[in-house]
Order: structure tokens, then sequence, then C-alpha cells
């Protein structure tokens, strides 16, 4: 029995490997979310923040990668419960779309606040 249940673990972490490169094959944001993760990571190497500014990061990455999935998740659900136009699905997908972009405004703020003082910074030096 301990077989089966570590097989179901093992499976479940593939379906969500799976379903992780299915919204980044399918979705235009998450390749832009990923695009920018690696800038923030090689960035925050670069520049030597310290272990709280990583949280901060770490907490604002997480959080825009888990409600771009979320919606990614939701997006398909609509189109399949209706696969026509209606205007409250519309509406729906909006609002998740909303949420998205409101963690991400959050996660821009953190990521100003932990990189923008190292920033100006540097271009001072460099002028």
């Amino acid at each position: 029995m301990a077989r089966l249940e570590q097989r179901k673990h093992v499976r479940s972490f593939e379906h969500a490997f799976r379903g992780i490169l299915e919204m980044l094959r399918s979705e235009v944001n998450a390749r832009v979310h990923a695009a920018i993760t690696v800038v923030v990571i090689v960035s925050g190497f670069a520049l030597g923040i310290d272990r709280n500014e990583w949280l901060a990061l770490t907490i604002a990455t997480m959080a825009v990668w888990s409600s771009e999935a979320i919606n990614t998740a939701f997006e398909a659900l609509c189109d399949v419960a209706s696969p026509e136009y209606h205007p409250q699905v519309r509406r729906a997908k909006d609002v998740a779309a909303g949420a998205v972009l409101i963690t991400a405004i959050g996660a821009m703020v953190i990521g100003a606040l932990v990189f923008g003082h190292r920033l100006l910074a540097l271009a001072l030096s460099l002028a």
C-alpha cells in the first residue's frame, strides 16, 4: 500500500509539472513572467541583495506565478463551460486577469524597493 501511495504522490508532481509546462507553452504572459524571473534572479546576485530582500522577491515572484497559473486554469474552465461568448464569462475572465495585474504591480513595487536605490547608485557612479 505504501508503494501505491508513493506512486500517487509522484504522479501528482508529474501532473503539476505538466501544468506548468502547458502554461509556459500556451500563455505569452507566463513566458514574460519567466523572462522577468530570470532577470530578477540574475540582478539579485549581481547587485548583492540581502536575505530579507531575497525573501521579499521570492514571495512576490511566487505570488505572480501562482496568480498566473490560477488565471490560466480559470480561463480554460470558462472556455469549456461556455464555448460561446457570454458577457458574464468575459467579466469573470477580466476580473481574474485583473487579479494577476494587481499581483504583478505589487511585485514591481517590491522590485523597485529592492533594486531601485542600487540601480540609481550604479547609474550615478557611471555618470
